[in-house]
């Protein structure tokens, strides 16, 4: 089957954009939600889908405190990182052009 390349939603861009900003610690679901203001019901079918393209990877966490249950975190992999990179230089250049655009008749 041929994976689509399309170009990442604004959702999609801000959890790797909250991933990386955490450099190669884990964040919880919870933690993404409040950084990037989405609702679980949006967030963890990204997380699931960047997680299926290597962009993420996740793990059950032990807890910090006795009684309570493991919890489920997030980083960014280097493909993750590389992918976020390319969406960033694809955005520079719409605005570069959106700023000088090509003379009509040229």
């Amino acid at each position: 089957m041929t994976q689509r390349h399309r170009r990442p939603s604004p959702q999609t861009l801000s959890v790797l954009t909250a991933l990386s900003a955490a450099g190669q610690g884990w964040l919880y679901g919870l933690e993404l939600a409040t950084a990037t203001g989405l609702k679980s019901g949006s967030l963890y079918p990204i997380l699931i889908r960047l997680s299926e393209r290597g962009l993420v990877e996740g793990q059950w966490l032990e807890p910090e405190k006795p009684g309570r249950p493991p919890r489920h975190a997030y980083r960014l992999t280097g493909q993750g990182r590389a992918a976020l990179i390319a969406a960033a230089r694809v955005e520079a250049e719409n605005f570069k052009t959106a700023l000088n655009p090509e003379p009509r008749g040229a």
